[in-house]
């Protein structure tokens, strides 16, 4: 059985890192490449950059960051956040990112997710999808959320499938920065339609939280932000206890850090 990741999730703005509720309210919470070295420390087993506000100059500055970032950081990294070709995906690995993912760009043009896949591989390719419940339906939303898409949540999720994705980052727009618990009914849907790895993002605050993605629903790894940036668990504790709880995680024995 492939271990559970703990992913730790990075906002960028401005080469800042920066978090919010529900996609707003955002504050500033400090130095990517450092926060992004205490994770590794920490014993997360990936980190995710996103872009929030992805201008061209920002685009600039985000490929030196991660350079940076490349050359520092040993456990695997993914970024994204306004990318919309395949050739920002082709820069973006040479820079040194494991992964790469797309979103808006994916709904406003569905073949980028074909093309990408087979210029930079499947497993390297990331479809995020930000979704919300709108009456008794999950519909895709992007532009940060703000534009509602004609796509049902599980339609989609079976088309990045189809067309080559490797893997789901999935944010329940509902529970996201509310610390009241991943969408368990949206993920356990999500991961019985498709077979690639779905990453869970939007709503832990606690370790029961963790715990009950993984043991009520097919979830690859579990994505976190603002419980990590303020402290609130830390990653190895986190695993520590998941551990003792059954679930299996990567441990590192050598680790110090809780």
């Amino acid at each position: 059985m492939l271990a559970k990741r703990i992913i730790a999730a990075l906002d960028i703005r401005d080469g800042r890192v920066v978090k919010g509720i529900r996609f707003e309210r955002i504050q500033d919470v400090g130095d990517p490449l450092t926060q992004a070295m205490i994770y590794e420390e920490q014993g997360a087993d990936e980190i995710v950059f996103l872009d929030i506000a992805a201008s061209q100059e920002n685009r600039n500055h985000r490929s030196e960051l991660m350079a940076q970032v490349g050359r520092r950081l040993r456990i695997p990294f993914t970024v994204g956040g306004g990318i919309t070709s395949v050739r920002e995906m082709v820069q973006l690995v040479q820079s040194g990112a494991d992964k790469v993912f797309v979103n808006t760009a994916a709904v406003d043009d569905p073949n980028l997710i074909r093309e990408g896949a087979l210029v930079i591989g499947s497993a390297n390719l990331v479809v995020a999808i930000d979704a919300r419940q709108i009456g008794d339906q999950w519909k895709v939303m992007i532009r940060g959320g703000h534009s509602e898409t004609r796509w049902q949540l599980l339609d989609w999720c079976q088309y990045v499938q189809d067309a080559g994705a490797g893997e789901i980052l999935l944010t329940s727009m509902g529970h996201d920065g509310t610390k009241k618990g991943y969408d368990l009914a949206m993920l356990t849907a999500v991961t019985n339609t498709v077979t690639i790895p779905v990453v869970a993002s939007g709503g832990a605050g606690r370790i029961e939280d963790f715990e009950a993605l993984f043991q009520q629903t097919n979830a690859s790894g579990a994505l976190a932000a603002s419980i990590f940036h303020y402290g609130t668990i830390g990653i190895h504790h986190l695993k520590e206890e998941l551990h003792r709880r059954g679930i299996h995680v990567r441990m590192d024995k050598n680790n110090p850090m809780g």
